[in-house]
């Protein structure tokens, strides 16, 4: 059983992260655009306007996708339960894989709505 938590624990890290962080950028981005901590894209650090965008936007996607991950990650794990280590570490390293998966996927919808908002060189499209 001890390993069962351990592994709940670790699984439920990726969208306990997310949440908390996808909360943190839609409320501010990074003071200054930086190569260390941020979304850093090369779209996404061209100016302040597209930096602060970018960290909005992936926000509320990381927050809501964090939401989404909680019952992903519970109910599998909830169905290993009492069974062998084995079972229980396959089933929570495949569910790992999948939170990161979704956790990089994000990057694909955040990319398109900057280059739906944004030209090459970063200023806002008009329309």
């Amino acid at each position: 059983m001890g390993f069962w938590i351990f592994m709940l624990v670790m699984d439920l890290l990726f969208p306990a992260i997310m949440i908390v962080m996808g909360k943190a950028f839609m409320k501010s981005a990074p003071k200054e655009i930086n190569y260390v901590f941020g979304y850093r894209t090369s779209m996404s650090m061209k100016n302040k306007d597209t930096w602060e965008f970018a960290h909005k936007y992936i926000g509320k996607l990381w927050f809501w996708l964090g939401w989404i991950l909680v019952p992903v990650t519970v109910i599998p794990m909830l169905f290993v339960v009492g069974r062998p280590e084995d079972v229980v570490g396959t089933v929570g390293g495949i569910v790992c894989v999948v939170e990161l998966v979704v956790l990089i996927f994000a990057i694909v919808p955040t990319e398109r709505a900057l280059k739906k908002t944004f030209d090459k060189a970063g200023n806002r499209k008009t329309e």
